[in-house]
């Protein structure tokens, strides 16, 4: 019997595999499961593993290349983290999603210089979110994969088995009562807010919320909101497509000047204080003080107030001011933007004026996504999805600072403590459009700090760490630094 080992004679067996004909030795040293799954993604580009393709057992594709069986599964882990594959059992690991894929060097086209323009206009975020990236480190951008769906499903069901024929028909335009019962609770456990059923609104999202209250608010006489500065260039949009002004406030470490909005004489202001977009900071006690001595009002977006890792929870401005806040959140960020869920508290003498809008712009939200969404609420389901979530974005934001302090050590980190995404800022003169245009064209999305400013601020970036797993953060933060270096 022969005791050579293999690749020791002419007639051993190279180590390699059938299934895309994939041959380990073009894997770099310490990189196999790095270099499998990039190889699985392209063949998913590619065509050649279309959606519904079954990948080889672990095992077997392990024996087949000549490699511990760890490697083929923590691989395969990446794409299932990835949305790309799902375990099905003894149906195997199946190809659930194709991603997109862009050539890494591309001439930067006319439509992304029309993107990234010093002044974005209104379509701005629609051909941001339609561009293809092989990257995509979008800021706002929640887990989509990691959507609940066997919870949702379970949810359905209960709601179904038990629904009675009139909650077919038109409901209430706040929105269902089971629904308003759910966010008052769910706001007071996680909020802090003490609130009545009957004052919950249920909007589809926080962009209708803030459309209502415009409606509202110029009835009432209130033609300008001060918004902060840098501040969300969605929000700004949103208010001034509704006849509203913007005039800036700056964002210091401590939040927002609340002496600078003093001065500015206005009487409504449009904020983040649990966690500052794009800059992540938390508005401190002294600055709340502040506020509350002001006596203007306040339209608070609980922004990211759930997703926090390194601190304590922060109160809403709502739960310490019932009467000068109108207070917006949904479950966006925590679900998926695709369900269109939101609510809106708003002073009492607001109440009735809000209700009519929201009557008149839509007759109230679909009432059978609300009551799937209440029960997985009531269930304690959505707590158990905010802690998992917890855990994924840790190890997400931990890649995206250890990639940036390796590829981009000349950067600054802002906002690591909470949220869904990073700033970073540059100690230098240059148009960070212009750097985020030439990375879009290498392959990398990310938004350029500028648009989110009305008054001239250091260049920075925003980017996304949410929807990806470590492995494509650390690959699209190493690419931007190439951009970066070639700037």
């Amino acid at each position: 019997m022969s005791r050579a080992k293999p690749g020791q004679d002419e007639g051993s067996i190279t180590a390699g595999s059938d299934f895309l004909q994939l041959d380990i030795a073009d894997a770099p040293p310490g990189g196999r499961a790095d270099w499998l799954a990039a190889q699985l993604r392209l063949a998913m580009s590619d065509g050649r593993l279309p959606v519904g393709s079954r990948l080889p057992a672990t095992r077997v594709l392990a024996a087949e290349l000549s490699v511990s069986r760890g490697v083929v599964t923590e691989a395969y882990q990446r794409l299932i983290e990835d949305g790309h594959v799902a375990g099905r059992g003894r149906g195997g690991t199946v190809v659930v999603a194709v991603p997109i894929s862009v050539p890494e060097h591309t001439s930067t086209s006319l439509s992304t210089t029309d993107m990234f323009r010093s002044t974005p206009g209104n379509e701005i975020f629609d051909s941001y979110r339609s561009a293809p990236a092989r990257y995509d480190l979008s800021p706002g951008v929640p887990d989509l994969a990691a959507f609940p769906r066997t919870a949702w499903l379970r949810a359905e069901r209960a709601v179904f088995n038990s629904l009675e024929p009139s909650a077919f028909g038109y409901g209430d335009p706040r929105g269902t009562p089971a629904m308003r019962i759910a966010v008052a609770n769910w706001l007071a456990r996680t909020r802090g807010i003490r609130a009545d059923p009957s004052e919950v609104l249920i909007v589809a999202g926080v962009a209708q919320a803030l459309g209502l209250l415009a409606q509202v608010l110029r009835t009432d006489g209130i033609t300008q909101v001060a918004v902060e500065d840098p501040g969300s260039l969605g929000v700004r949009q949103t208010l001034v497509n509704c006849g509203l002004e913007t005039p800036p406030v700056p964002v210091d470490s401590a939040g927002l000047r609340v002496d600078s909005l003093v001065a500015s004489g206005v009487d409504a202001v449009m904020m983040t204080p649990a966690h500052q977009f794009p800059t992540g900071v938390i508005l401190d006690g002294e600055r709340r003080r502040q506020l509350m001595r002001w006596g203007g009002l306040i339209i608070e977006d609980d922004y990211d107030a759930e997703h926090r890792y390194d601190r304590p929870p922060v109160p809403a401005l709502r739960a310490m001011l019932a009467e000068n806040v109108c207070y917006a959140g949904s479950v966006s960020k925590l679900l998926a933007p695709a369900l269109r869920i939101g609510w809106l508290l708003v002073p009492s003498r607001y109440r009735d004026a809000a209700v009519a809008a929201k009557r008149n712009a839509d007759l109230g939200n679909a009432a059978l996504p609300q009551l799937v969404l209440a029960e997985l609420m009531a269930s304690g389901e959505l707590e158990r999805q905010l802690r998992f979530l917890r855990r994924r974005h840790i190890r997400r934001r931990d890649a995206m600072i250890a990639a940036v302090r390796t590829h981009l050590p000349c950067a600054v980190v802002h906002g690591a403590a909470a949220g869904l995404h990073l700033m970073i800022t540059f100690d230098a003169d240059f148009a960070d459009v212009d750097l985020a245009g030439a990375a879009l064209s290498r392959g990398v999305k990310v938004q350029p700090l500028s648009w989110h400013c009305q008054r001239p601020y250091r260049p920075g970036l925003i980017m996304g760490y949410a929807a990806n797993p470590p492995s494509e953060i650390a690959e699209g933060v190493k690419l931007l630094g190439q951009v970066v270096r070639s700037h």
